[in-house]
């Protein structure tokens, strides 16, 4: 299973894009925090099992190792709630556009499965773009962007043009195969105005690279199960 892209630590209001309540805050950060206990005692029973299998006990190290499994999987299933409920949340009808996605609060494995999943159900339903608000990294480690580069790189990967727009957190993707060289239609936000933001620096899709394998466990899962907003 991949490494979750930022600490397990509480996001809070960071991860939600509007106003929210402070039970609805506290849900994720219990969903969060329980995933990062369930992963310290993953770490824990690998670390033994290890330790076991060094000194010669196979029968304890194996044990060990499967505890550590279960530990993985209901880890799994807590950082899969938590990030259906900031989709959701931030998903929901009136806060985003038809033609626009919202990735706040996920981490980066679960920010691509979603968009990829999203991506080809707006083809297949032949929608011409989607803006995708990727945030702009004000609340990540450092202060470095991480979801932004990934969702470039999904779109190179896939074969579409993109832009970044002028707020610079969030981009405008070509669903359509056509080259950006004009500013793009401007996203109708719920309460019926425009916004006022324009693409800038258009990229040229480069050639699609190998896939890698896909792993297990939640990042596998979104991809059937995802709310297609």
């Amino acid at each position: 299973m991949a490494s979750s892209a930022i600490p397990l630590e509480r996001l809070g209001g960071h991860a939600f894009n509007h106003r929210t309540s402070v039970e609805l805050e506290e849900e994720y950060d219990r969903l969060r925090d329980l995933a990062r206990a369930e992963a310290e005692k993953k770490k824990s029973c690998f670390d033994r099992a290890h330790q076991a299998y060094a000194r010669g006990d196979g029968a304890e190290a194996k044990a060990l190792s499967n505890e550590g499994k279960r530990h993985q999987a209901k880890q799994a299933e807590y950082n899969k709630r938590a990030a259906e409920f900031i989709f959701r949340e931030n998903n929901a009808m009136g806060r985003v556009a038809e033609d626009t996605i919202d990735l706040h609060g996920l981490f980066v494995e679960e920010a691509e499965d979603i968009l990829e999943a999203r991506i080809r159900d707006a083809q297949a339903r032949s929608q011409p773009h989607l803006h995708v608000i990727v945030g702009k990294g004000n609340h990540s480690t450092g202060g470095v962007r991480k979801i932004k580069p990934r969702v470039e790189q999904l779109c190179r990967e896939l074969g579409l043009e993109y832009a970044t727009e002028e707020n610079e957190g969030r981009i405008y993707v070509d669903l359509g195969g056509n080259r950006i060289g004009a500013p793009p239609p401007l996203p109708e936000q719920p309460d019926g105005h425009q916004s006022h933001s324009r693409p800038q620096r258009p990229h040229r899709p480069r050639p699609q690279r190998p896939q890698e394998p896909e792993d297990d466990g939640i990042f596998g899962c979104f991809k059937a199960c995802c709310l297609v907003m």
